[in-house]
């Protein structure tokens, strides 16, 4: 089927497939997919610039009925959720001029592409390596060979002013800490598609001390607003096609449902390890694609 926005000929029942995919780690993660949906829409034909804007058009949906799901198990923080999109809107907005400025430059396919690969290798190994030593941690704390060290609370979560998120557990949390890492977070976001959720999630729970269960479930929540910004801005600059994430949100609906269900069963560092191999597959899709187009 030929999308006349785009100009690309893509079997719908595929984009299907690949919405199932995204919905189903989306729900589960609490991250949108995008390290799946950005690389696998890459390969099908579809420019960069469309990547990332339909990308955000598509965590949509995929986040509105994971969000809904996590907040029936008491699993989001909205307070944290509303001050994260404070952050996130201005890092959106500032990745979706630099892509519209390598666009105009014809630069957009390498550019994005490499960042992306960077940035998802990158995300894998630090998460793959935290989470097999907090594995070992919980065994022999179990086994009574190493005590529960109290929890410390790090220099940027103290910065004045600070506020309180019972909802995660946290008596004081730094303003500046949650706004800074939405702003990091966002800016992948609009540079690189989806909710920047392969970034937000990990960044809750290890620099800002969030709960697993309760990061996935507020990173859905802030995507849906942080992503709803982002499709806007992109969609002005030309850079989404309605059609392609229909189709894809076709799918990721159903998955998401279920992906949210799971969460309940796996938890702490048995999910984040899970999480941990999915953003190197996206990126070896990618750098697979690049290498195939040559980089043009």
């Amino acid at each position: 089927m030929l999308f006349p926005i785009s100009q690309v000929s893509i079997p719908p029942l595929l984009l299907v497939g690949v919405g199932l995919l995204v919905g189903a780690f989306g729900g589960l993660f609490g991250v949108g997919g995008s390290f799946i949906a950005g690389p696998s829409l890459f390969a099908l034909g579809l420019p960069m610039h469309y990547v990332v804007g339909t990308d955000l058009a598509t965590i949509l949906g995929t986040a509105a009925v994971g969000a809904r799901r996590h907040r029936s198990l008491g699993n989001v923080d909205f307070k944290l959720a509303l001050l994260l999109t404070g952050g996130t809107i201005a890092g959106v907005e500032l990745g979706a001029r630099l892509v519209a400025r390598l666009t105009r430059r014809d630069e957009a396919d390498a550019a994005i592409g490499l960042v992306a690969v960077a940035v998802f290798f990158a995300v894998s190994a630090a998460v793959g390596a935290e989470s097999f030593r907090a594995l070992r941690r919980a065994r022999r704390q179990q086994a009574g060979a190493e005590p529960v060290p109290p929890a410390r609370a790090r220099w940027w979560q103290r910065l004045p002013p600070c506020v309180s998120l019972p909802d995660s557990g946290i008596e004081r949390l730094s303003i500046w800490a949650i706004l800074a890492g939405g702003f990091a977070t966002g800016l992948f976001s609009g540079f690189l598609g989806g909710g920047g959720g392969y970034l937000r999630m990990p960044m809750l729970v290890y620099l800002l001390g969030v709960p697993t269960h309760v990061a996935v479930g507020t990173d859905l929540a802030e995507v849906v607003l942080s992503a709803g910004f982002g499709t806007v801005s992109h969609a002005l600059k030309g850079n989404v096609d309605i059609l392609i994430a229909l189709a894809v949100n076709a799918g990721a609906v159903l998955g998401a449902r279920a992906g949210a269900t799971l969460v309940s069963v796996i938890r702490g560092p048995r999910l984040r390890l899970a999480f941990s191999p999915l953003p190197a597959i996206g990126a070896i899709v990618l750098l697979a694609t690049l290498i195939h187009r040559g980089f043009h």
